[in-house]
């Protein structure tokens, strides 16, 4: 009844194959290498318990009120301090905005920026989310292919040429340069550096999602983005999803005073501030150094998983196929024998016990059939090399 009374925008909304994939393995035997979850070992529950008695024993007057719309000036301030861990230096409380999780972050951002017909640069593959919510401004998209150590830089200067000389000069580009997701590759300094250069040079802005830099598990992290840039030509997001709790709903950007101030005046009309109780968690955990001091257990617990799904992968996977391998994050992304669509393959992997993201749903062309996403954060090590034998197997039964 309802379809014909709904606007026109709601039918550039996608769901997500991430959620929908979820929903059909709740409650069943599947091996789930589908999903973004943390592994629930890494929560500091105990921490958290304590820090919730204290602020609703000693400020519940504050944290069950009403707050301000770009977030807890204490918790702000506290943002500043934690970004100092990911080398950003030369921001204060005014260039910080909270929101319910980075995906919140990346709606608004990509709402106040993006036009239907702009042009948009995105990596293939990308965070899914992200690609669903550019989707829905119906821009004109630049695709640039992962190497196994980022976006491909003489490719996307090539495209941004091409794309002026056609009278469609990009606006932004949408980048993950750190433990990217889905593909699990990261960039190098030298090429942070030279896609700096380039958006200078053909002036776009750059959207950074940072959501793995505290999660790099081989050696020292990169700096992001934003601390390599003298223009304010980066907008920052990032979320205590990974590194704190995810139920927590907590993201935050960085950027200079006068796009925060349009981020204020838009949320003020989305959800009027993000949670009281959840800021006042996440400022006490870091005042109490309780995120500091879980990072090194989050790192240990998925470099093991990671090196787990690695060697199953080395072991049971065709040798035609080719596999990113991460320093850090949650993922490892697979280019599979051009034969095997992935989305058709999914319903047998499924049948025989496994779940997976066919790779084709984080490409803004929807191509990439022959590509995967695993997830290696939430299994358990026995989970991990079962299901990716099961999946081997499967694979190579499609090859025949």
């Amino acid at each position: 009844m309802f379809e014909r009374f709904l606007s026109k925008d709601v039918s550039n909304l996608r769901s997500s194959e991430i959620r929908d994939l979820l929903k059909l393995t709740e409650g069943k035997k599947v091996i789930s290498l589908a999903g973004g979850l943390p592994d629930p070992t890494t929560f500091p529950v105990e921490e958290i318990r304590k820090i919730t008695d204290d602020v609703l024993r000693e400020k519940s007057d504050r944290a069950l009120q009403y707050s301000t719309t770009s977030g807890i000036t204490e918790f702000k301030k506290e943002l500043v301090n934690l970004s100092r861990y990911r080398g950003i230096s030369g921001i204060n409380e005014n260039n910080t905005f909270v929101t319910v999780g980075s995906q919140e972050a990346l709606f608004m951002i990509f709402n106040l920026l993006v036009d239907p017909g702009d042009t948009v640069i995105v990596e293939m593959p990308t965070y899914l989310a992200a690609l669903n919510i550019l989707r829905a401004r119906k821009p004109n998209f630049i695709g640039v292919h992962l190497t196994q150590n980022g976006p491909d830089l003489d490719e996307l200067e090539r495209k941004v040429k091409e794309s002026i000389s056609n009278g469609k000069k990009p606006k932004l580009m949408y980048v993950i340069p750190t433990a990217q997701n889905p593909g699990g590759t990261t960039m190098s300094l030298d090429d942070r550096k030279r896609l700096l250069e380039i958006a200078q040079k053909y002036d776009f802005l750059l959207i950074e999602d940072d959501a793995y830099g505290f999660l790099v598990f081989d050696g020292e992290a990169p700096p992001p983005l934003i601390s390599l840039d003298k223009e304010g030509r980066v907008i920052y997001t990032s979320t205590f999803s990974k590194i704190l709790a995810p139920g927590l709903r907590l993201g935050w950007v960085i950027a200079q005073e006068e796009f925060i101030r349009e981020m204020e005046l838009y949320k003020q009309n989305i959800d009027l501030h993000t949670p009281t109780l959840t800021q006042m968690i996440a400022m006490e955990a870091i005042k109490r150094g309780v995120i500091q001091n879980q990072l090194p257990l989050i790192r240990r617990v998925y470099r093991e998983k990671r090196d787990v799904m690695l060697a199953a992968i080395e072991k049971y996977f065709p040798k035609e196929a080719t596999w990113s391998r991460p320093v850090g994050g949650m993922f490892v992304f697979a280019w599979l024998p051009e034969k095997i669509d992935t989305v058709k393959m999914l319903e047998e992997s499924m049948r025989r016990g496994v779940a997976y993201v066919p790779g084709s749903s984080f490409y803004h062309d929807y191509s990439g059939r022959n590509t995967m996403r695993l997830n290696f954060s939430y299994p358990t090590k026995q989970e991990l090399e079962e299901g990716i034998k099961i999946l081997g197997n499967t694979i190579l039964d499609f090859l025949k």
